[in-house]
């Protein structure tokens, strides 16, 4: 569990890494991603291709959640 404080600092450490610098970021997306990723993208009416990478699809993720209104 994240404490307040922790949570309200977390832009400023390096909890929060862009995709673009993850290790493992060329890797398949995870099933939790694929999971969210496609019902975000129903929502937004757009297609999504089975086979991004962790980092790509955490970015549309993002796209998707910024589009729809969700989760920010």
């Amino acid at each position: 569990m994240t404490d307040r404080a922790t949570q309200e600092h977390a832009e400023e450490s390096n909890m929060i890494k862009d995709p673009d610098n993850w290790v493992t970021g060329d890797e398949p997306m995870t099933g939790a991603q694929r999971s969210y990723l496609h019902p975000l993208a129903e929502e937004a009416h757009v297609e999504v291709e089975d086979d991004l990478t962790k980092a790509e699809a955490s970015k549309k993720i993002d796209e998707l959640k910024d589009e729809t209104g969700r989760g920010r």
